[in-house]
């Protein structure tokens, strides 16, 4: 797939970010979220994620069991960094900085964060800041 030139809707670029996350978490996991949210501003790209979990690890936060679900979606989160960072500068024409991940158990809720460019992209909202 081509880079995305910016002429391009935003929109399209959204949609097609949500579903690359989502088709890299089923390839690595069996299955993907049911719902995908991409958002861009001021150099950050959003993937919030929903009902990411198997039914495996449903059923291990069902016991108690949060921390190795927490631990195994950290370990399986580096395998697919390369992957994910890969296919967003072939989406978006840009460099991923930084990659941030999270997985909240309940609500089943994940987010992809991905930092682009370089730092001077990114405006410190400090009230000190010029």
């Amino acid at each position: 797939m081509a880079a995305k030139t910016g002429t391009e809707p935003q929109g399209e670029l959204l949609a097609s970010i949500s579903n690359m996350v989502v088709s890299v978490y089923a390839d690595h996991l069996g299955r993907g979220p049911t719902k995908a949210r991409t958002f861009i501003s001021e150099g950050v790209i959003t993937c919030v994620l929903e009902d990411t979990l198997t039914r495996a690890e449903r059923k291990l936060v069902e016991s108690g069991r949060q921390t190795p679900v927490l631990e195994i979606r950290s370990t399986l989160q580096e395998t697919m960094r390369t992957e994910l960072a890969g296919k967003v500068e072939e989406l978006s024409g840009k460099h991923v900085r930084a990659i941030i991940a999270g997985t909240e158990l309940e609500p089943d809720i994940s987010t992809q964060i991905f930092v682009l460019g370089g730092a001077s992209q990114i405006r410190d909202r400090t009230p000190d800041s010029n």
